[in-house]
């Protein structure tokens, strides 16, 4: 028989010489809140530890739940998996150069931001360079809805800089530079 922990008293967990203790009545009725609390994280601990189970769908639901909004459901589903699973820590951090570097990593594995103060550019613009062969024009325009995403209001992104990369350095340009 299963038990409903969000709707348990805690005091009729008692034997019933301490259900008439007045310290464990006071006790129970200010735990039982933070419990039925602590019965709501739990249940959304097993929705992240099925992250890795689940298919496109329902992660575009929980995604969608989750109000992540550089979420792209054309994603590869591994991208899409890890977006999910860091996605609570860059809302935490949104609106600063972490959050954008760690959803560029989502996508594209690795990036890096320069701000305008590092190479005197203009003030509130910064910077996008990926270097990874994933990184195409293609999918330039999941890159840059991404970035607006997480960045702060203020600050524009000035460029976004692809790095390509091929065995053979002769017949290779050394950047992509997309404005």
């Amino acid at each position: 028989m299963a038990m409903d922990l969000k709707n348990i008293s805690l005091l009729s967990l008692q034997t019933k010489c301490m259900q008439q203790d007045p310290t464990t009545v006071a006790l129970c009725s200010a735990f039982e809140p933070q419990f039925r609390q602590l019965t709501d994280e739990v249940k959304a601990c097993l929705i992240y530890a099925s992250v890795d189970t689940m298919d496109d769908k329902l992660l575009d639901e929980l995604a969608w739940s989750m109000h992540v909004d550089w979420y792209d459901a054309k994603a590869e589903t591994e991208i899409k998996r890890l977006i999910i699973k860091r996605s609570l820590k860059v809302h935490r951090y949104r609106g600063t150069l972490y959050a954008i570097e760690e959803t560029m990593k989502d996508y594209f594995q690795d990036a890096e931001v320069r701000e305008w103060f590092e190479d005197g550019s203009v003030p509130y613009t910064f910077k996008v360079i990926a270097r990874n062969q994933s990184v195409t024009a293609e999918n330039e325009e999941r890159f840059t809805m991404a970035v607006n995403a997480v960045k702060n209001v203020r600050s524009h992104m000035s460029e976004l800089i692809m790095g390509l990369f091929c065995s053979d350095a002769i017949y290779c340009s050394d950047t992509l530079i997309i404005i």
